[in-house]
């Protein structure tokens, strides 16, 4: 059996449940943006409405959802000139290459999902079986595409540890090299944005405080505010970035601002060595009002057409299938299916 060679292909996705917050900006879509061109033979971004409904959602919300996201990823430069760009349900595919997957997969897998545990919690057994199987689906999203890199945060790893597994079985178990051996791409500053009242928790749009996060549709006075006021603790900022082990809410502040600004925590804390937050904590309020507020704008401008947010998806996904109907198909007849 000769090995493949696989463009290089990115593929990610981002779930339209709850809004936007600096968290997905900095950990995804800021980077998604950059990896745009150069090295990569395809960028292909997905709003994963599908994963969405494993637990339940109102049809409007999910609608309107789905348009947010879709702004807010055009807002902040992907651009469908550059990549594909579409929401997952249009593109039948995936859920066919699911079921394929959902045979390759093995429970014992599953049953290390770790995302599920946190999610179900004591009710395991009233969660959907969407929610328990969706990491299959989420390695059909990538595999249909050959993707060979996923830039994923920390706690999506695993996910992508899961796909290459359902690769490598049923590579095995088909004897051919059909599908890629995917790997993760984990890199930059702030890949986990945390809570800005609790800097050991991660920030989430399902916080119990608005104040906990920064949403990408806050205002300038807004965005400004939550900054001035995120928890912090009293000593200033030290003269290494290594001195601020164990300090929580500082390091997320540091890793914040780095990645708005393009330089390295290292550099932040060279900058303001010895600082108090009464000077870093404005300074990076003013930073922030500067990079995220035409970002706001914009996802306004672009909600008051949906029309047109639809049309871009429309095209995205045409695109898409393009793409992925080769791929399931060559799967169907490796595995020994019919076709007429």
């Amino acid at each position: 059996m000769t090995e493949t060679t696989f463009a290089p292909r990115i593929f990610s996705g981002i779930k339209p449940s709850g809004g936007l917050t600096l968290g997905n900006y900095l950990g995804a879509i800021k980077r998604w943006a950059g990896m745009q061109g150069g090295e990569w033979d395809t960028t292909i971004y997905c709003v994963v409405d599908l994963h969405a409904i494993t637990v339940w959602q109102d049809p409007e919300d999910l609608r309107n959802g789905t348009r947010e996201v879709a702004a807010g990823l055009l807002a902040s430069g992907i651009d469908p000139a550059q990549s594909v760009l579409f929401n997952q349900s249009q593109v039948h595919e995936h859920v066919e290459l699911a079921w394929i997957f959902n045979c390759v997969a093995r429970l014992g897998w599953m049953n290390r999902m770790t995302q599920f545990k946190e999610k179900a919690g004591k009710n395991a057994e009233k969660q959907s079986l969407g929610l328990y199987a969706y990491p299959s689906l989420m390695a059909a999203d990538i595999l249909l595409y050959h993707a060979t890199h996923v830039p994923v945060g920390e706690d999506q790893k695993q996910h992508v540890e899961l796909t290459r597994d359902i690769a490598a079985r049923f590579n095995h178990d088909y004897g051919t090299d059909f599908f890629p051996i995917t790997e993760p791409v984990i890199d930059g500053p702030a890949t986990r944005v945390m809570n800005l009242r609790d800097g050991t928790k991660k920030m989430s749009k399902s916080g119990e405080s608005d104040m906990e996060r920064i949403n990408m549709t806050d205002d300038a006075d807004t965005i400004s505010r939550k900054f001035k006021k995120a928890r912090t603790d009293p000593a200033p900022l030290p003269d290494a970035f290594e001195e601020l082990e164990g300090r929580a809410e500082a390091t997320n502040l540091v890793d914040i601002y780095a990645a708005l600004a393009d330089i390295t925590p290292e550099e932040v804390v060279a900058e303001y060595a010895g600082a108090g937050w009464g000077q870093f904590k404005p300074a990076l309020a003013d930073l922030a009002v500067e990079k995220l507020s035409p970002i706001a704008g914009e996802m306004r401008r672009l909600m008051d057409d949906p029309a047109e947010i639809d049309r871009l998806l429309a095209h995205g996904a045409e695109q898409a299938r393009a793409l992925a109907a080769p791929v399931l198909a060559r799967t169907y007849e490796v595995v020994g299916l019919v076709r007429g």
